[in-house]
């Protein structure tokens, strides 16, 4: 761990900002884009890098923003890493966002959430926060080799439900789905039971399957040959170099996933769930989905 002045946090336009407190991760996810070469990493990815003036350079920007928005984290970083038991940057930044009254949308794949859940439930009672989780697999066994760092599937799915019992609305993630490894009918749809039994609003799915470019790919393989020996080479057969790893199983297993959001009356595209992330109003489910605050945002 190490720490820097940056010069700026928020990022972002429209309505919607987003900010990084935090660069790399502990937790181990041994698909993680984020270890992407083309995000010119200077430093060793599990050796975080702490943006020590972030609480500052956030209350700068809230204070001199008049119009309110929605402003989110955890896109690059988890913002409930293992170091924020200790640096606690996280809570540090809702608590000015609850002092401006702007709204929050978290991403993340920790129960260290709840620690923060009083500050959650003020900001979504004077403004709006949305928690959003990212829940891949419906094994335990198989989520400590995929997401070794961080906290199993079932217990996420216990942090949605405390979550919405609070009336704190939550999205999931489901993505990525890895060929040959999670992407099967009875993983997909034991996810969104599980999603629709713990209150979800929306799950965010860009296809069955998975991406990989120079510097996550190395790190995905290294950890096929521990864990699924023999599957790197079926990866290399099937995919060579390619970005984009589509599942050959993608297209039932999408149709599967719709058709079981549409049942549980779940929203299920990436657009619906970024309206509803970037929407401000305090009674989104009052308005029409595409409605006059409707307008999409990039997330």
């Amino acid at each position: 761990m190490h720490f820097v002045d940056a010069k700026g946090i928020l990022t972002g336009s429209r309505g919607y900002f987003g900010m990084n407190i935090y660069r790399g991760c502990s937790h181990g996810c041994i698909y993680c884009d984020s270890r992407s070469r083309c995000y010119h990493f200077t430093h060793a990815f599990e050796d975080i890098e702490v943006k020590q003036n972030a609480p500052e350079l956030l209350e700068a920007a809230l204070r001199s923003r008049r119009k309110k928005c929605m402003i989110g984290t955890g896109s690059m970083s988890d913002p409930y890493m293992h170091c924020e038991d200790q640096l606690q940057m996280t809570r540090k930044c809702l608590e000015i966002i609850l002092k401006y009254g702007f709204g929050a949308a978290l991403i993340t794949k920790s129960d260290r959430i709840l620690r923060d859940l009083d500050l959650l439930d003020q900001i979504n009672r004077t403004s709006r926060c949305v928690v959003q989780m990212t829940l891949i697999t419906s094994d335990d066994a198989l989520c400590r080799i995929l997401e070794p760092g961080v906290c199993v599937t079932s217990r996420r799915i216990e942090v949605l439900k405390i979550l919405n019992k609070k009336g704190i609305p939550t999205i999931v993630w489901m993505t990525p789905i890895l060929p040959f490894i999670n992407d099967t009918e009875e993983n997909i749809g034991a996810i969104v039971d599980a999603c629709a039994d713990a209150g979800v609003r929306g799950i965010i799915s860009f296809g069955i399957g998975m991406t990989l470019r120079e510097g996550n790919r190395e790190y995905y393989y290294e950890a096929l040959d521990r864990h699924f020996p023999g599957l790197k080479e079926k990866y290399i057969r099937t995919y060579g170099n390619a970005y984009e790893l589509p599942s050959p199983r993608a297209g039932a297993l999408m149709k599967v996933f719709q058709e079981k959001c549409g049942q549980y009356g779940m929203m299920s595209t990436p657009e619906e769930c970024f309206a509803f992330l970037a929407d401000f109003s305090s009674k989104y489910e009052q308005l029409s989905l595409f409605g006059e605050d409707g307008d999409l945002n990039e997330f």
